[in-house]
């Protein structure tokens, strides 16, 4: 056996060769030179093995092919032998590691942007001091990051916003370096969710927007009714995320969303289950199937991206709309008995792909307690917690093998208060940090959310040794080694984690990818009512778009946010369409930007005043007042922050939406044009209202997360629309109480002025309702 060194010479591209006495040379290899430290070399079976000089690690030959030898020690281990399976090298690995190195494993980093931000969630340190006061560049590892990749031994990054696409390479590399230089040169499986959208609105996309191609929101792409443009969306996004050293997307959200008042509605793929079913079988599918030419294993290689789907069993039948990220939306309940349909596009969707990767390689509980749904052991604990959920319905019935995942902080303490955003520990609110561990992972999870300390994962298995005994809980901890490990070695990280900044930027964004996005944007926009064919536009025209008021309200962390006035668009880009005026009386029409109306549905001032806290999520635009809710709550119950609340009903109680002056702007705007035509586009986000104000305008788009260009297209009739609802658009807000959580279409929708009904698979085109195959599929039971 023969260790090769890294080349010294700058030239970009040489042959690799030995010539030494009586040493048959090694079939000429080709080799680039990122920089002074990154080297790839090409294998002519078109295997390329990229290491750093700087990290130690050399390249072995052994029986005519060349390795990496990842643990620097001369000889070719199982696993860093490239032409065993996948699955017999995890095994060899993970029967290698200690105890710590698996507890690192298990671990997944809390949020980290590039570079990381002065202070918050996404904050960090560089040499101490804040990125914009260190002389680091960018793309440098903050002190956070070293410390749990070299303390913590963690290998599981979850990264968010990004300064570029040669930067987000780049810090990757540094990364990649620093890990293939510890122990077993374990690579880091670095991680994002969705970023393809426009915005960033939450925790759970805070990676969106940047240079990257667009798409609509996923609740847009099932509004294509489509699967093959999600399909493509998924193909194209994962060559996007491998460029910026991205192997893992926590993504697509499956949750059948039967809760028309959850605000992660707009997340997921819709009502539907089987829309949903097929649009997650599609998009998991693009992410982890590589082309013919990247290729390795099973359908993976090295232009896959795992999917790790969520959130499990479905977290779309909360009570009330209120969502699990805080204390007030812990329980989902079903009331309709259809837990089990919850479940459809998981068991017939991510672990039944038509490609041939087979399943989705991860999966994540969501946070929710499902309310008395645990048939065997009666416990009502987080789906992160309940044995039931993780062990005997997901791996034991469902025959899932893959890695399940807590969702991000489920260990951690909750907060004073039901409407602080903090850890969420929902049913095991009173063990301790370490216990909370324990429990999941004997619920058979195998790796935290948002955790960068390797201590409570030690703690936890000394707890699991007193029980069970050395020897168990080193068999527990391999099973889960194996199945971490697996996800890495498919992706091909093991041999070549590293990337070009160079090509990354290329190829990030280019404009192939973005065309792509931009056709299924057009694709996804809904036309809603065309009253004397008020649409298309002609372009040239005079449009006024009035300003909108955004109300005082709380983001997604529970912060207060003032109220302030904006251009809904940039009004520049309507400019290359139509003439803009500020004088509704010099203009031709109006368009008026809204926003689907939802609202908080927790109040610490009424619970501060004496009562319980709760309110109700309002879908319209006017105030409203519940005098159809559920006089009591289905679920209540809080044993640390609120313990005497057994009711969470909101009968009778009155709440604004978020969008509440969308209304009078509308109306106002109707008034101002004298009988020109108004038009509404509404950026939708959950089911809505349209009662208040549809009979007013003359024509209504809908569109979920797109471009105001596409927008523009559709509406001069450059592009034909062609999406339909992937949802039910409530008549009021009494048939919103009266649904039940778990069932989907059971609201009676709206039917507008025109005499059309606001139906799940609803769409105008210029000819009037669109009826085809699509609609005819999944709304006609021809499936």
């Amino acid at each position: 056996m023969k260790t090769i060194s890294g080349s010294k010479s700058i030239a970009l591209t040489l042959l690799l060769f030995s010539a030494t006495a009586g040493y048959n040379p090694i079939e000429a290899q080709q080799q680039t030179i990122i920089d002074e430290r990154i080297h790839q070399v090409k294998l002519s079976s078109g295997l390329t093995l990229g290491y750093s000089a700087k990290s130690g690690v050399k390249l072995i030959e052994q029986d005519g092919q060349v390795f990496k030898d990842l643990n620097r020690n001369g000889s070719l281990e199982p696993y860093e032998d490239w032409r065993l399976p996948a699955a017999q090298r995890a095994k060899d690995l993970a029967s290698r590691l200690t105890i710590e190195q698996i507890a690192g494993l298990m671990l997944y980093s809390r949020h980290q942007a590039v570079p990381a931000h002065p202070g918050g969630f996404m904050g960090g340190t560089y040499g101490g001091k804040i990125f914009s006061a260190s002389g680091s560049k960018s793309s440098d590892p903050t002190d956070q990051q070293k410390q749990f990749l070299i303390k913590d031994h963690l290998r599981h990054v979850l990264i968010t916003s990004v300064e570029s696409p040669e930067v987000s390479a780049s810090w990757s590399n540094n990364i990649q370096e620093l890990a293939e230089g510890i122990g077993f040169g374990i690579p880091a499986n670095n991680s994002s969710d969705p970023r393809h959208n426009a915005s960033k609105t939450a925790e759970y996309n805070a990676g969106a927007g940047g240079l990257i191609s667009y798409w609509p929101e996923e609740l847009g792409l099932s509004a294509t009714f489509d699967p093959a443009v999600t399909r493509q969306f998924g193909t194209i996004a994962a060559r996007e995320y491998r460029a910026l050293g991205i192997t893992t997307a926590l993504s697509p959200q499956i949750d059948l969303s039967t809760e028309p008042r959850w605000n992660r509605f707009i997340g997921t793929f819709g009502e539907d289950p089987q829309l949903a079913t097929d649009m997650a079988r599609a998009y998991i599918d693009g992410f982890q199937s590589s082309a013919s030419n990247g290729e390795t294993d099973k359908g993976w290689g090295t232009h896959s991206v795992n999917a790790m789907v969520k959130h499990w069993p479905g977290g779309g039948a909360q009570e009330g709309g209120r969502d699990a990220h805080f204390a007030y939306g812990k329980f989902a309940v079903y009331p309709g008995d259809h837990f089990n349909l919850h479940l459809k596009p998981f068991t017939e969707g991510a672990l039944k792909l038509s490609g041939k990767t087979g399943e989705a390689s991860a999966i994540m509980p969501y946070y929710t307690i499902s309310y008395n749904q645990d048939k065997k052991y009666g416990e009502n604990v987080g789906n992160g917690f309940s044995k039931y959920m993780v062990t005997d319905l997901l791996r034991n019935k469902y025959g899932y093998n893959g890695v399940v995942c807590t969702d991000w902080l489920i260990t951690g303490n909750e907060g004073p208060s039901p409407d602080v955003f903090a850890g969420k520990p929902w049913g095991v609110e009173k063990l301790t940090i370490a216990e909370r561990h324990y429990k999941a992972l004997m619920a058979g999870v195998d790796q935290f959310g948002g955790n960068n300390d390797v201590e409570p994962v030690i703690e936890a298995y000394g707890m699991g040794v007193k029980e069970h005994g050395a020897t168990y809980m080193r068999e527990r901890f391999e099973v889960s080694a194996v199945r971490l490990l697996l996800n890495i070695f498919r992706v091909g990280l093991f041999e070549n984690p590293y990337l070009n900044p160079e090509e990354s930027r290329k190829l990030v964004g280019n404009p192939e990818f973005m065309k792509a996005g931009y056709e299924a944007q057009l694709k996804s926009i809904v036309l809603l009512k065309n009253r004397h064919h008020t649409l298309p536009l002609k372009t040239g025209k005079t449009v006024y778009v009035p300003k909108r008021i955004v109300p005082p309200s709380l983001d997604f962390f529970g912060n207060p946010t003032p109220q302030y006035e904006e251009m809904p668009v940039n009004i520049s880009l309507l400019k290359k369409y139509f003439n803009t005026t500020d004088d509704p009386d010099q203009a031709d029409f109006a368009i008026v930007f809204i926003k689907s109306p939802v609202s908080n549905g927790y109040s610490k001032a009424n619970r501060e005043a004496g009562g319980n806290g709760y309110l109700p999520i309002s879908l319209q635009l006017k105030d409203y007042t519940a005098v159809e809710a559920r006089e009591q709550s289905m679920a209540a119950g809080d044993p640390v922050v609120d313990p005497g609340i057994t009711n969470r009903s909101y009968k009778g109680k009155t709440a604004k939406s978020n969008s509440y002056p969308d209304l009078n702007t509308i109306l106002e705007t109707k008034r101002l044009m004298k009988g020109k035509p108004v038009i509404v586009s509404v950026s939708i986000s959950n089911p809505m209202v349209f009662a208040d104000f549809e009979k007013e305008v003359d024509a209504i788009v809908g569109e979920f997360g797109v471009q105001v260009d596409a927008i523009m297209d559709v509406l001069t009739g450059k592009a034909t629309p062609s999406g339909l609802l992937p949802l039910q658009m409530p008549v009021n807000m009494g048939t919103v109480e009266k649904q039940k959580e778990d069932v989907p279409h059971d609201m009676i929708p709206y039917k507008d002025s025109e005499g059309h009904v606001y139906d799940f698979g609803y769409g105008l085109n210029w000819k009037g309702v669109i009826k085809d195959a699509r609609n005819s599929w999944y709304k006609g039971g021809k499936r």
